[in-house]
């Protein structure tokens, strides 16, 4: 008996109801191995099947997949689906074979040649049914089979809407995993008319596309501007009717004018025509005075409508940043969304508000609306809202309302939320710099801010105080007199220590001749911090110490005290005890004349850019306006080891103008016993690795790709060694030259290889260093890199020097390549895979397959690729022998995602490498660099 067609499955809801009342997984697992066999047999036995219980079948199978179950059959079944008239026939088909059919597959022939049949099929259902499905699966090798059908289907005057309207959005999905398929030349024009169409779904669904192709190639389809602006205008402006049956809650086509308006914003300037650009400024106009008219709908729908269309048409005008009437006009219009009682509308408004302040055009206008934003950043009940107007009120300051606003914040600072407390802090510490025309002014707003919120300073700001005090020469007094006030509250934030130890120790004579900041007075009130401060900030205090004895010698038998109960105090920190062990010896052991020169004061610093407006760039990308700020000297004092003068106050203050504004620590400074005995009888290698009396070179830079120290070169003679430290777009390099001879190396001389073309890629500087290289000494080179663009290979330094009179020469490749610049970034699974299918184009994935070189060694790769620079990602692959990492290549010009994966294959004893990033010559060149390396 034939089944009753009207039950709507009725076979499927029972089962259905069956799985959710099973009171266990394993009565669940049970009843669908049951209904397998059952669907097995029915598949196998009965040829008569008719396509109402295949499809009840198959719909069965795929409500069990949905489970989490394995399907291995029924594939067939509704392949043959597919060449069925009745529409949830063919539905069922195409859904099962969207989900469950690997590309792969052996059936995929046939499901091709079924969905070009209904492509062209007659009926439109059919072919939107296929179209649908080519989208769903997306593949490359769906694309490469339908290239020719799916644009002549877009383009031709034959098609119904409806399937136009399917084809521009397949197309579209095809395009982003295989960007060739958009064929060009007279495709192009006819691609770019659909913005003429009269059906709403049409247009729409094309300037979706189009906006993707533009993109891609903005030159070849720069024809959509004019049409763009043309069918803009017709939908905005009343005295015509174009789409004005397509209205919603009293907006006509509200979401195809957002997308119009992001579509010109591809270009910039929008267009050149008078003409064209006379009728944009019109539209925009007219979207304004839309804006100014009352509601003719009380309803959230039209007022979200309409707003929608009006911030899209702020954000063209703000990116053709050329018309100041509009711009004027839309900071005005903003103005009042900021006492709207749309939390939403507030938030855009102030985030539209914070372009606007970068405009000359606009930014007066923006200043007027500073009191509300003020009042936002204190009594904005959302942290979101709060935040943003913070980063309006740091986009619109200048040098005529620098004070108020800084003040303003700094009052706000003491109760707001933690979230972005330390946001506020750089802010605050940027404006301060940027905006003093006294600095006694930007001394007193840091040190407050150590004051208000000392737990969110960073190293960058304190460092950076430190460096204007030490090139100002008419601020440290005060800064001295100001920082010696702030040490004697009974509450002290030890950052406050360490900017109290270092400026005391420099600048403090400058404040002694008062009684009540006598030299012994600073020293005890510094010293009464010292047990509640960390070991870094109580070496600091050592040096500051050591530093009053020259400035100070009447307390000079004080401070000894201090250094030896620390030299003879059984201390967990070795570092602390030895410091102050060398300390002691150095004030016993040197001359006065020795010891004013050792502990000088510190040398003005070169001139540098902040490096705080670099850490909140990194913490907010893309939201931080441009307005870099630059001193003319940038601090850096200088360790006591290198020169043997200066002494170093913070391991992390030390080597060159580069330490502090990376962050680049280095190890202590060496034994300063050491300043006793020019020669040193033993080559130390500082890195650590001790090698025998090896003959032959040792030179492998290869291993550098995985580590950032180590043994770069070695032969008889000499030994080179290497460390390194990378933040950013940034690096420095400590190359150590150690004689391993009983005799000089004359004219000892490094030089760097690397052209002036490369070199606008990345910049390498190195300092001179000294012609002889003694009998068993080492010496040290310095070297910066700024990366400003990815590049290929790396420098090279050649090195020549005589040996007993013979001339010797070798170059040797830097340990520099681009994946120094990576920063690790941390992500799951979901936003790992829906990245990696996103960067699926050909110029942005390559791929190698490759021999293990030893036996594979999986915990070897991992530890590999850990050092790489990547983040190693665990549990994100569902094969866990499969490696996965994240990473982000930092250069000046942009930052390049990137991703890769490593898949062993153990019984063949192989790689397969496959690497994905925005940018074809990144994915090249780390793709080269991991290959055959595990």
């Amino acid at each position: 008996m034939a089944p009753v067609r009207g039950d709507g499955m009725r076979g499927l809801a029972v089962f259905i109801s069956d799985i959710r009342n099973c009171k266990s997984k394993e009565a669940e697992v049970k009843r669908i191995n049951k209904e397998l066999a059952n669907i097995r047999s029915k598949f196998k036995g009965d040829k008569t099947l008719d396509g109402y219980q295949k499809k009840k079948y198959v719909c069965k199978l795929l409500f069990i997949f949905l489970l989490g179950h394995d399907i291995d059959f029924g594939h067939m079944e509704a392949v043959n689906l597919l060449s069925s008239n009745k529409y949830s026939e063919k539905q069922i088909g195409y859904l099962f074979i969207s989900v469950l059919v690997n590309t792969n597959s052996d059936l995929i022939r046939l499901i091709i040649q079924s969905i070009k049949n209904d492509l062209q099929s007659r009926n439109p259902v059919h072919v939107n049914l296929a179209l649908q499905c080519i989208a769903n699966i997306g593949s490359r090798d769906m694309a490469e089979s339908f290239s020719n059908e799916i644009p002549k289907l877009l383009v031709s005057g034959d098609t119904m809407d409806v399937v136009k309207q399917s084809a521009a959005l397949c197309l579209l999905r095809l395009f982003r995993s295989s960007p060739d398929i958009i064929p060009g030349g007279e495709w192009t024009s006819r691609i770019i008319h659909l913005l003429n169409d009269q059906h709403m779904g049409v247009v729409t669904a094309a300037t979706s596309l189009i906006d993707a192709l533009v993109k891609r190639n903005p030159d070849e389809y720069k024809g959509c501007v004019n049409l763009a602006v043309s069918r803009l205008s017709r939908i905005v402006t009343a005295s015509y009717t174009d789409l004005q049956d397509y209205t919603y809650y009293f907006v006509p086509a509200p979401w195809l004018s957002v997308k119009l308006l992001r579509l010109l914003q591809n270009y910039n300037p929008v267009t050149e025509e008078a003409g064209v650009r006379a009728r944009l400024n019109e539209t925009l106009e007219t979207i304004l005075n839309k804006a100014q008219e009352p509601p003719k709908s009380k309803k959230v729908q039209h007022s979200n409508a309409k707003n929608a269309v009006l911030f899209e048409a702020i954000n063209l005008i703000i990116h053709s940043d050329s018309e100041p009437n509009l711009l004027v006009r839309a900071c005005n219009q903003l103005g009042q969304f900021l006492s709207n009682r749309e939390t939403n509308l507030r938030y855009l408004a102030l985030e539209s508000m914070c372009h606007l302040a970068t405009s000359e055009f606009s930014h007066e206008e923006v200043k007027k609306h500073q009191e509300v934003v003020i009042l936002s950043m204190k009594m904005e009940k959302d942290v979101s809202v709060r935040q943003m107007a913070v980063d309006l009120l740091y986009a619109m300051c200048d040098r005529g309302n620098a004070e108020e606003i800084v003040q303003e914040m700094l009052n706000y600072l003491e109760t707001a939320d933690y979230s972005i407390r330390e946001e506020m802090v750089l802010k605050v510490a940027i404006l301060a710099e940027k905006y003093a025309t006294d600095y006694t002014w930007y001394v007193d707003v840091i040190l407050n801010l150590i004051r208000i919120a000392g737990d969110y300073v960073s190293e960058e700001v304190w460092y950076r105080v430190i460096q204007i005090v030490i090139n100002r020469e008419e601020v440290q007094g005060y800064a001295a007199k100001t920082v010696f006030e702030a040490l004697q509250a009974p509450a002290c934030h030890e950052n406050m220590v360490k900017v109290g130890g270092y400026i005391l120790g420099e600048f403090g004579n400058l404040i002694a001749g008062d009684s009540r900041s006598a030299p012994l007075v600073q020293f005890k009130l510094l010293h009464s911090k010292y047990h509640l401060c960390s070991p870094m900030t109580r070496a600091l205090l050592l040096s500051t110490y050591i530093k009053f004895i020259n400035l100070f010698p009447e307390i000079r038998t004080n401070i000894q005290e201090v250094f030896r109960q620390h030299s003879n105090l059984r201390s967990a920190d070795a570092e602390l005890q030895q410091r102050a062990s060398e300390y002691l010896q150095l004030s016993i052991v040197a001359s006065t004349d020795v010891l004013a020169t050792v502990l000088e004061e510190m040398p003005s610093f070169p001139e540098r850019e902040s490096s705080i407006l670099a850490v909140l760039k990194k913490k907010k990308p893309g939201r931080v306006p441009e307005n870099e700020i630059r001193e003319s000297k940038s601090p850096a004092p200088t360790s006591i080891t290198q020169n043997n003068s200066h002494v170093n106050h913070n391991n992390k203050l030390n080597s060159n103008a580069n330490a502090d504004l990376l962050g680049l620590s280095t190890p202590p400074a060496n034994n300063i016993n050491n300043l006793n005995n020019s020669n040193n009888s033993t080559l130390i290698d500082v890195l650590g690795d001790i090698y025998g009396n090896n003959n032959a070179a040792i030179y492998n830079t290869k291993k550098f790709l995985f580590k950032n120290n180590g043994v770069l070169f070695e032969n008889e003679m000499l030994q080179i060694g290497v460390k390194s430290e990378f933040r950013q777009n940034l690096g420095r390099l400590g190359l150590f030259y150690g004689n391993k001879t009983q005799v000089p190396l004359s004219n000892f001389n490094p030089v760097l290889q690397w052209s002036a073309e490369e070199a606008l890629k990345l910049n390498v500087q190195m300092k001179a260093v000294e012609p002889t290289l003694e009998a068993g000494a080492q010496i040290q080179q310095l070297l910066t890199a700024e990366c400003i663009e990815d590049y290929a290979d790396a420098p090279t330094i050649e090195i020549s020097f005589r040996y007993n009179g013979t001339q010797q020469k070798f170059s040797i490749k830097l340990p520099l390549s681009v994946n120094k610049f990576f920063e690790p970034t941390e992500m799951n699974a979901e936003s790992f895979f829906a990245r990696w299918k996103n960067l699926s184009g050909e110029q942005q994935r390559a791929q190698k397959v490759f021999k293990a070189a030893q036996p594979l060694d999986l915990a070897g790769a991992r530890n590999k690729l850990m050092g790489f620079g990547m983040q190693l990602l665990d549990q994100v692959d569902p094969n866990p022998d499969n490696m996965v990492c994240a990473g982000i290549i930092h250069t000046q010009s942009q930052q390049v995602g990137c991703l890769m994966r490593l898949e062993p294959n153990k019984q063949a004893q192989m790689f397969r490498l496959t690497v994905r990033a925005s940018k074809e010559t990144v994915t090249r060149e780390i793709c080269d660099l991991l290959a055959d390396q595990f």
